[in-house]
């Protein structure tokens, strides 16, 4: 399939970001932002089209306690720009994550593109594609948490914030927490602004202690929104079994 005019120029951008910086702040902190990947446009376009969303599945949260709000996952074949984030972005994660699974002693290692992932997990039984979009309002939070959606999964994955903090809605903040062993959990809270993207951990990193690497188990969530709208764009890799 040729790429369109729109589909070239967010490849670009992908392709301009620094990502051994990005890598660097992956393999040191488990997450990293990348500022300003989307325009004001994209996010505006892409946040008024929730309700005509070709879904696979929608979520109401509040019906399965993970929170408050709710949201959608694409269909096959993915939207131009979502397809485009997740095929390019991921060979660019693909070393960190062999990186940690070396570190731990894991044999798991994870193919170059993302078309022999998704072979990975059909073999697995995971044909379903994970793209989604998430829409909060007033009062709306999403519990900490974690994204596997089978045996086959990718150790990171993408949040693209569409609405403006402070001016679209005010509270929900990202939230991400890592577990130390034989020590209280540790909690990070960002407020991304609108076209950001943030990469982070879909399960656990490779952190260093005094006696070598350990798994360092890492969830996330979403604080609850006080006033206004927050739309959010998730990238998750790998497929999921339903």
């Amino acid at each position: 399939m040729k790429a369109t005019e729109k589909q070239k120029d967010l490849a670009e951008r992908i392709a301009s970001v620094d990502w051994d910086e990005v890598r660097s702040r992956l393999s040191s902190g488990g997450f990293a932002s990348v500022p300003g990947l989307l325009s004001a446009a994209e996010c505006d376009e892409l946040k008024a089209g929730y309700d005509d969303i070709i879904h696979r599945k929608r979520v109401v949260m509040e019906r399965h306690s993970y929170g408050k709000g709710e949201y959608k996952y694409y269909t096959y074949p993915l939207p131009e720009q979502v397809e485009t984030l997740r095929r390019k972005i991921y060979p660019e994660l693909v070393p960190v994550a062999n990186d940690w699974m070396s570190k731990l002693n894991i044999e798991v290692r994870f193919p170059a593109d993302l078309a022999a992932l998704k072979a990975l997990c059909e073999q697995s039984g995971q044909t379903m594609p994970t793209p989604l979009m998430l829409k909060y309002g007033k009062g709306g939070f999403n519990t900490l948490h974690q994204d596997l959606y089978g045996e086959v999964w990718f150790p990171m994955q993408c949040a693209v914030f569409l609405d403006r903090p402070d001016i679209d809605y005010t509270g929900g903040e990202f939230v991400l927490t890592e577990q130390i062993p034989r020590a209280q959990s540790k909690a990070m809270v960002l407020r991304p602004k609108q076209g950001d993207m943030l990469i982070f951990t879909t399960n656990f990193r490779a952190a260093k202690g005094s006696r070598g690497y350990y798994r360092a188990a890492m969830r996330h969530g979403v604080s609850e929104i006080l006033e206004g709208n927050r739309h959010t764009l998730g990238i998750i890799f790998h497929d999921a079994v339903s």
